[in-house]
């Protein structure tokens, strides 16, 4: 579980560039920094509610982390560092495989630098964790909300190490709670879905682990299938 402390409710106004958001909060206009830099374009709304939290650090330039967002009834995590802590806390009680052991983060392969290696009944293997904050009005979930060299990369490389013996996983963590299913958002980018199926052919796990979302929090609690036959209108 990650948490979020001093979290505070706003209203997003602005977002002049990737790092930053302008916010009302209690009636004054606040610099936030934002810890997602993909687009969010359909979460960042104007009028949005948002969750700021505190940093304890008084030097910082901005205050305030931008670190969740209310739509369609939901709270969405945008934290892009959060997936990779939750992934390990769930793998480690057993969540992602029985058996797992000897878990390691940034771990270099080939040309790649996987978030994970770890130990599974002996045979050596990566994983690469992808955070998901993309979704449908159907409760289906999307991958990815921007154009990703580096994942379609990734997923070359998780096929190169399949081939050697390795095993290998790409897990999507889903942001938001009640999620159907994760698909490629082959209208952003098609070469990543092509890429995806292309691992899934090859040997390499495919997991869509969703969390529960509050504000102050975020953990996985399930897993959803990947699909390949749904698009994102």
């Amino acid at each position: 579980m990650i948490l979020y402390h001093a979290v505070r409710k706003a209203v997003f106004l602005d977002r002049p560039n990737r790092f930053i958001a302008h916010c009302l909060l209690d009636g004054e206009t606040v610099v936030c920094h934002v810890k997602n830099t993909g687009r969010c374009r359909e979460l960042l709304l104007p009028g949005a509610t948002v969750y700021l939290a505190e940093s304890p650090n008084p030097q910082r330039k901005t205050r305030y982390d931008l670190v969740c967002v209310e739509s369609r009834g939901y709270v969405i995590n945008m934290d892009s560092q959060a997936p990779n802590p939750v992934f390990a806390e769930w793998a480690r009680q057993g969540g992602f495989a029985e058996g797992l052991t000897e878990l390691r983060q940034e771990v270099t392969y080939s040309a790649s630098r996987f978030d994970f290696a770890f130990m599974h009944h002996g045979t050596p293997g990566f994983a690469e964790i992808k955070g998901v904050t993309l979704f449908d009005e159907e409760d289906h979930a999307f991958f990815p909300d921007a154009p990703t060299e580096r994942g379609v990369k990734h997923l070359h490389e998780l096929i190169a190490a399949r081939k050697e013996g390795y095993e290998a996983a790409l897990c999507f963590v889903v942001q938001r709670d009640n999620v159907a299913s994760v698909s490629p958002n082959d209208k952003t980018h098609p070469a990543f879905g092509t890429a995806l199926a292309e691992a899934e052919a090859a040997g390499v796990h495919l997991v869509a682990a969703v969390c529960h979302v509050t504000p102050e929090s975020m953990t996985i609690t399930h897993t959803v299938p990947v699909t390949f036959d749904r698009r994102l209108i």
